[in-house]
């Protein structure tokens, strides 16, 4: 889960690289370095740390030359040192690696280069990876394209990597293997990257690396080879113009940002193809049975998609999370609709999930945020959510994107997808209205509670996934526990850990869950709960009444999560921490 980005061209490289660097920062931020050749020298700066804190200690933006690479670090093997940072280099300093994903077998490698007299300096799995490379250049006097692709088949597990070097000099060689890596081509130079999110703002050109392929980069252009290095053409696509902007528009926090620009994301979710949503429909209409996969906050996204296509298609389905749904693929059969959802596209543990049911037939429909993703190369199917780029670890303008498909997936079930946009056609407002209304409040909310250590979120049905998202929340950015459950299970081992002033919201909108909801919230009541109620309609059960506006009851989960995501951005604030940030954690999660 790390960022790499890559330069080669007629510029001065290492701004470059740096600037891209801090686009990808939401992919790791423990750690971070750029290595440059320049006069026949290879230069490479480096230190655990954010980014901006690695380039007042190193002042890796001001390494000369006009090729170079760069990483940051979500640590994997090893701890968040100096050392552990990448660039990594051979023996003798002549060649540079950054890497993202884990090399299975790096320890068996690592003994034989040490038998070999080679000497290591980290700890990490990457640091085999230049070390067999420069093996090749020196002792059998290959490229350094035709070096990694000989390496190629020696590495087990996942990886992306790009590499250069003295001996080689004018290129960048990058490969990738199951993690995604990006090409962008300029008028100023070529350009890699995890994301292209990293090089946007110079270009709007990208071409993904397949599994297995080779891209070697020079000033003029970039040539890709398959794993027996024969060449072959790639045609590059257009970038969304939303990608180019990852600006906090003058807010204090990505996080605050992308809540703000809720109302204009569903606007965008909904503007899809009502034939190809259509297609879908009869899919999974015909389909024995529907799977969700899904990690974290998509996979709350997902329950509340499995409780739409209940109630308006008539469909049942089921929803796995990712990390266990490779255990159960003996169910799965040419029969089964797979419903992947990502909003990175590249989650190890969908995409290894969905590998496996592609390979016994199952049909793959992809939903997704970010382009050129794995995922989508993985799909029959795929459902962008056009969000433009998510830069808050804490997945909070994608989350309701996810629910606004779903939404209309479910209506094109019953063949009612212009019906399903109408009705969206309202939610921006109703949206905005929630975060307006809300907004000041939860301030001073996040205040008087900014000292509890223990929350719980209650729901019924379709709010149940609200409860479980809205608990995510705090956990993510403000480091406090919190559960989100079923409010008819508080009863059933819960309720022992209610004491006097325990946070309890509940997320109960004037639907038909509303009377058992309160209900539930009255028993934590009289265990002296603070009640916070997530409601369009008052109770003399709330200690604090979170309003938000009245809407179809299918659509509340839209306007009662904004509030809640509002309440864990502010308990973070409260709390002294960055939510964009949260520690631990990094945006997409490459490893399993």
């Amino acid at each position: 889960m790390c960022g790499i980005v890559g330069y080669c061209g007629k510029e001065p490289a290492a701004p470059i690289i740096l600037e891209g660097l801090k686009c990808l920062e939401y992919r790791g931020y423990d750690s971070a370095g750029i290595a440059s050749i320049c006069d026949g020298e290879m230069l490479v700066k480096k230190d655990a740390g954010k980014i901006d804190e690695v380039e007042r200690k190193q002042g890796i933006g001001c390494l000369p030359g006009n090729i170079a690479i760069g990483h940051t670090r979500w640590a994997t093997h090893g701890a968040v040192t100096q050392a552990n940072a990448h660039p990594h280099s051979d023996c003798h300093g002549r060649l540079a690696v950054v890497h993202n994903g884990i090399i299975e077998n790096y320890q068996q490698l690592r003994q034989e280069l040490i038998d070999r007299g080679h000497h290591f300096t980290s700890e990490t799995d990457s640091e085999v990876i230049p070390h067999l490379i420069a093996e090749k250049m020196e002792g059998d006097s290959y490229s350094l394209e035709k070096a990694v692709l000989a390496v190629m088949p020696r590495l087990e597990g996942s990886y992306a990597f790009v590499t250069l070097a003295i001996d080689d000099p004018g290129k960048i060689v990058g490969a990738r293997k199951n993690n995604p890596l990006v090409v962008g081509s300029g008028s100023h130079g070529n350009y890699i990257g995890s994301d292209a999110l990293a090089f946007a703002r110079h270009t709007r050109k990208a071409i993904s690396l397949g599994d297995n392929e080779v891209v070697v980069m020079t000033p003029d252009k970039a040539e890709f080879f398959d794993a027996a290095g024969n060449a072959f053409s790639k045609q590059p696509r257009e970038l969304d113009e939303n990608w180019a902007n990852n600006c906090k528009d003058g807010y204090e926090h990505f996080t605050l940002k992308e809540i703000m620009e809720q109302p204009c994301a569903i606007d965008r979710a909904a503007l899809q193809d009502g034939k190809k949503f259509n297609s879908i429909a009869l899919d999974i209409l015909r389909a024995g049975q529907v799977v969700f996969t899904a990690c974290g906050t998509s996979r709350y996204a997902a329950l509340v998609g499995r409780y739409l296509f209940s109630r308006v298609g008539k469909k049942f389905s089921e929803v796995a999370n990712a990390s266990e749904f490779g255990y159960f693929v003996d169910s799965i059969d040419k029969n089964t609709v797979v419903i992947a959802v990502s909003q990175s596209g590249e989650t190890a543990d969908v995409i290894e999930g969905v590998w496996a049911a592609r390979d016994v037939g199952a049909k793959i429909v992809s939903i997704i945020n970010r382009p050129n993703s794995m995922l989508e190369e993985l799909s029959h199917h795929t459902i962008y959510l056009k969000c433009g780029p998510e830069v808050g670890v804490a997945a909070t303008k994608t989350f309701l994107s996810q629910v606004a498909v779903f939404y209309l997936l479910s209506f094109s079930l019953v063949n009612a997808f212009d019906e399903a946009v109408e009705h969206l056609g309202d939610m921006s407002g109703k949206v905005a209205e929630a975060i307006e209304c809300n907004n000041s409040n939860l301030i001073n909310l996040a205040q008087k509670l900014k000292d509890k250590n223990d929350f719980y979120y209650l729901g019924r049905g379709i709010n149940f996934s609200i409860a479980t998202e809205g608990a995510l929340k705090l956990k993510e950015v403000a480091y406090v526990h919190a559960e989100g459950m079923p409010a008819g299970e508080l009863k059933h081992g819960t309720l022992a850990l209610i004491e006097q002033g325990t946070p309890v919201v509940v997320v109960c909108p004037d639907d038909y869950t509303y009377g058992e909801t309160l209900s539930n919230a009255m028993e934590a009541k009289s265990r002296r709960a603070y009640i916070i109620g997530v409601s369009d309609r008052e109770s003399d059960i709330f200690d604090f009444w979170v309003e938000v506006p009245r809407v179809d009851e299918l659509l509340y989960p839209m306007v009662t999560i904004v509030p809640l995501q509002l309440l864990a951005y502010h308990m973070a604030l409260a709390r002294g921490y960055n939510p964009d940030k949260p520690r631990n954690l990094a945006k997409s999660v490459t490893v399993k």
